[in-house]
This record gives C-alpha cells, sequence and structure tokens, in this order.
C-alpha cells in the first residue's frame, strides 16, 4: 500500500492506528470481565489496488459478547492525481453493537482531510446507543463528552442531536452526541493532541460503561431481545437513508462496501423497517422500498456479508439515478466539501 506523501497525513495515520489498538484492546478487556474471549479478526482493503492507499478493520468475531462489531481504520490520498480536490484522508470509524441488549452500541469518528487548497481539518463523532437506556451509562458518557470537548462541547452537540435525528421516526438516533466538523485552529500540533485526547477519553469511557453493563448481567428476556431489535432496525434506517459519511462512501467507490457497511448490526426487523415508507419525503420512498425489497422474506432478516453488498448497491443506485436527493440526508451546521462532492473522509 503506497502511503501518502504529506507529513501531516502520515502523522494522522499513525495517531488513528494508534486508537484503533486502544479501542480493541478495551473491548478485549469488557469481554474478558464478562467471562469470555473476544478475538478479532483483521481484514484489510485497498484503494485502487494500494496506489491510493487503503485501510483495515478488526472485526469482532465472539457472537455471545457482541452483535456486531467493526473498529476501521482507512487512509488514501491521491498525490498523483493533481486534480482531484481532495488530496488525503486519514480516519478512524468504529462502531460497536454488543449482545447484550442492556449493553448500549457506540458510533465514533475520527478523521482528517486534506483538500488540495485550503487548510487541513478534523471531524469528531461520538454517539452512544442503547436500545435500553441506562440512566448511569447516559450521564458518565454525557459527562465525558464535555470534558473531553471542552469550549467545543455545546455546539458539536447541538449539531450531533441535529445530525442524527430522525424525522420520519420521530425521535433521534442514541441518547447524547457530539458532531464537530471541520475544526482547525492556527495551531496544527495543539489540534492533534485534541484529536487523541478526545479519542482515548470516548474509547476508555466507553470501555468503563461496557463493563459495567456486561459483569454479571443477568440474561436477556424474550421483551428486551425484541426491544433491542427494534431498536437496532432503526439503526439501521437511519444509516442507510439519512447518514451523509455512509452514502458518499459508498458513491466514490465499491472498495470497501463490507466497511463502510461494518456498522449494521447482525438482525432487524423487515417489517418494521418498511413501516417508516409513508413518513419519507417521496423522492427517498423507492429507496426504502429498494432495502426492503432487498431482504429476504422473513420477519427477522439476518445481516451478512451478502446483505450488506445488496444494501450498498441500492443505496449506490438510488443516489446515482437521484442525486438530488441527497438534500433529504442529515447534516450539521457545515457540509464537508468532500461529502458535497460525494467524497468521504471515511474513504
Amino acid at each position: 500500500m503506497t502511503p501518502p506523501s504529506s507529513p501531516a497525513a502520515r502523522q494522522a495515520g499513525r495517531l488513528l492506528e494508534a486508537l484503533q489498538l486502544r479501542f480493541v484492546d478495551r473491548l478485549r478487556t469488557a469481554a474478558t470481565a464478562a467471562g469470555t474471549g473476544a478475538p478479532f479478526q483483521r481484514v484489510s482493503w485497498l484503494r485502487d489496488g494500494g496506489r491510493h492507499g487503503g485501510g483495515a478493520r478488526h472485526v469482532a468475531d465472539e457472537p455471545t459478547v457482541f452483535n456486531r462489531g467493526s473498529i476501521n481504520f482507512s487512509a488514501v490520498h491521491y498525490d498523483d492525481l493533481p486534480d482531484k480536490r481532495l488530496a488525503s484522508a486519514n480516519a478512524l470509524s468504529a462502531i460497536v453493537h454488543p449482545a447484550h441488549p442492556r449493553a448500549p452500541s457506540i458510533h465514533v469518528h475520527i478523521s482528517l482531510t486534506e483538500l488540495r487548497e485550503g487548510p487541513a481539518s478534523w471531524r469528531l463523532m461520538a454517539d452512544l446507543n442503547p436500545s435500553m437506556p441506562n440512566p448511569k451509562h447516559t450521564a458518565a458518557f454525557r459527562e465525558m463528552l464535555q470534558r473531553a470537548g471542552g469550549d467545543h462541547y455545546e455546539r458539536a452537540s447541538a449539531q450531533g442531536d441535529r445530525y442524527f435525528y430522525i424525522p420520519a421516526a420521530g425521535r433521534h438516533r442514541g441518547v447524547c452526541h457530539f458532531y464537530q466538523e471541520g475544526f482547525a485552529t492556527d495551531d496544527a500540533a495543539a489540534d492533534v493532541d485534541y484529536a487523541q485526547s478526545f479519542g482515548e477519553a470516548v474509547i476508555d469511557c466507553y470501555g468503563e460503561i461496557l463493563v459495567d453493563a456486561l459483569t454479571e448481567a443477568s440474561p436477556p428476556t424474550p421483551a428486551e431481545r425484541t426491544r433491542q431489535i427494534g431498536y437496532h432496525t432503526l439503526y439501521v434506517f437511519q444509516v442507510l437513508t439519512l447518514d451523509r459519511g455512509t452514502t458518499s462512501g459508498l458513491l466514490v467507490h465499491s472498495d470497501n462496501d463490507l466497511g463502510i457497511m461494518g456498522s449494521l448490526p447482525a438482525f432487524i426487523d423487515r417489517e418494521r423497517l418498511a413501516s417508516w415508507e409513508s413518513s419519507m419525503p417521496d423522492p427517498q420512498r423507492p429507496l426504502l422500498r429498494g432495502l426492503v425489497d432487498s431482504l429476504p422474506p422473513n420477519a427477522l432478516c439476518p445481516v451478512d456479508d451478502a446483505q450488506k453488498r445488496r444494501f450498498a448497491q441500492v443505496v449506490r443506485n438510488h443516489y446515482r439515478a437521484n442525486p438530488r436527493a441527497q438534500v433529504y440526508m442529515a447534516r450539521g451546521d457545515v457540509l464537508p466539501p468532500t461529502v458535497a462532492n460525494h467524497g468521504s473522509s471515511r474513504l
């Protein structure tokens, strides 16, 4: 894999790979506390055969602990294509869905994007996503975000609430959100330190929450399992019909569909997914119908690798045929130029 020529991109890559390994280590610790091992498989991918970078993801392979877990690092660059607006993008994008309904899911994204013209900027996101909210866990995560975000917390929290709101369902995805876009100051070294400390704080806090939720947890009831499936279905709906990072990544290339779709939980309710169509804007209804039609005709549908690829192609086909429909996707106060032009810091 050809590394980027940019010193800032190489530095960001080292930082984000270190955070990736820190996250995997915290997940192993939580699984051990629950009384089981938590092996992870490392899966690599290449952008244009490695000429423009690539990445690797650590995938949880312990179904008794993790419903789905994917800790992704990507590093792409276009050093040999000077006409491209995007020069480089390094990203950590991670999602964990624990198997136990009382343990919350988490999404984390930290990335540095460099354009040909203009300063490099960071994107920092973190949101706690429980199917069964626990006030203690919510408070701990929110307090951590307030400390880690400092003066940036209020605006980033408000942007997160905006970005993760689901109009068709009349609710948010998750209980607290942090979304900071286009972050850059005159002190690049301080920006790197901020991104590192933010990532470490989020990862460590979630590790503590997961240990607390899993240690000596009683077996889930059928009602709790049903509630978890319902929430996981909502999560899939938000990711596939609203999330700009996911969509723009799929539109740029198909080299990493499984990595981009790594955030999807293992099972969803087909009927519940279809139920939101009547609440969607008319131009987006064909997207949801295509997603539902790609599922097997079962009440409970597995989201395996084959299904992820089908979902990816449905999303890709929809926006290629209806590019103006992107106006209905979620956004914060700032729309990154790479995303606006079908690029992504998650590439």
